[in-house]
């Protein structure tokens, strides 16, 4: 197949017809590992789903708070979706060649919603801190409207400059190898193969995992800083637990998605020294498990929309005939669910 050639400022630059994914052909067990993120998907979608829908038709749960879960929810959905379908097809029909357009897409798409995965996380985190630190201004400062302005702003930002990193990749020429060692058509590794200068794709993914990455960190950093100062200011035992308990949960999966990431992007950037099998593991295990633990830390484990969802559940199983007859029973999981 020939290939496909395009000019830029008088020269000649090379497209490939597509590449080939290599990242788990050195992978020992890797049958299971593929087992295992298809069992994560699933999790992943059902349960975010459930989410997504129980907060979007409970009016009482339209608040900044669950505004964020929701925002945090779809961006799960779609994370895991660019990725994993993609995975297990290449291990079941060992097809890991990806057309050149279809890469670049791809490479856009899991880049902004990691992006928005690490912004929603310091939302919810902003959340909380408006919610521990300053109770008696919560309803003026945290306001669905605000809220929704903070998210449509992370959205622009993460997409516009996923976009502008995504289309300096055709400014690349790539007259050699086509192999990328990694699960997906990952950014680094993709502009490593070209032929011509990738000076600015170097600094530009390096500007954006620190922009991109350890910005959010470091408010989260310094929001649980605040948080925990005024946890230890509160009198009451009971209520420093309770504080401490849901920081701990935040920080934990906090720890999982941003340590792989920034020690990926910022070491191997700057370093080089890290090893590619490491890289590729890391980066899949950082991307795909946070969407599926997110929904269980933050909401399903969050009373109202437990309560709300095992409702809805119980709804769900009693019959139309039951329903006219004892609608009584309806109202009274319907009025418990609003508490």
């Amino acid at each position: 197949m020939s290939f496909l050639r395009t000019v830029f400022n008088d020269s000649v630059i090379i497209h490939p017809p597509g590449f080939y994914i290599i990242g788990f052909e050195t992978f020992p067990y890797i049958s299971v590992y593929f087992i295992f993120l298809a069992l994560v998907y699933v999790v992943t979608v059902l349960f975010n789903t459930l989410v997504i829908y129980v907060i979007a038709f409970n009016h009482c749960l339209h608040t900044p708070k669950f505004l964020a879960v929701v925002n945090l929810a779809v961006i799960d959905v779609i994370l895991n979706s660019c990725t994993i379908p993609s995975m297990i097809k290449l291990f079941l029909i060992k097809d890991n060649f990806i057309p050149f357009n279809l890469c670049l897409l791809q490479m856009f798409v899991y880049y902004t919603f990691v992006s928005l995965e690490s912004y929603a996380l310091a939302i919810l985190a902003y959340d909380r801190l408006i919610a521990i630190c300053f109770p008696l201004r919560q309803n003026s400062i945290n306001t669905v409207r605000s809220m929704l302005c903070i998210v449509g702003l992370t959205w622009s930002f993460a997409l516009g400059l996923t976009a502008f990193t995504t289309a300096i990749m055709t400014r690349l020429s790539f007259c050699n190898s086509v192999r990328v060692f990694s699960y997906f058509c990952d950014y680094a590794p993709v502009f490593r193969l070209a032929c011509n200068d990738y000076t600015l794709h170097w600094t530009a993914a390096s500007f954006l995992s620190v922009l991109l990455l350890v910005g959010p960190f470091s408010f989260i950093v310094l929001s649980y800083g605040s948080i925990l100062v005024t946890v230890f200011r509160m009198k009451s035992l009971d209520s420093r637990v309770k504080a401490l308990a849901t920081c701990v949960e935040h920080i934990i999966l906090v720890a999982v998605f941003y340590i792989p990431l920034i020690t990926i992007f910022i070491v191997g950037f700057y370093l080089g020294s890290i090893d590619p099998d490491q890289r590729v593991l890391s980066l899949s295990l950082a991307s795909c498990i946070p969407p599926c633990v997110n929904p269980i830390v933050y909401s399903l484990k969050t009373k109202e929309i437990k309560v709300r969802a095992l409702a809805l559940v119980q709804i769900n199983r009693i019959g139309i005939d039951e329903r006219k007859s004892k609608p009584w029973r309806v109202n009274e999981m319907l009025k418990k669910s609003r508490l």
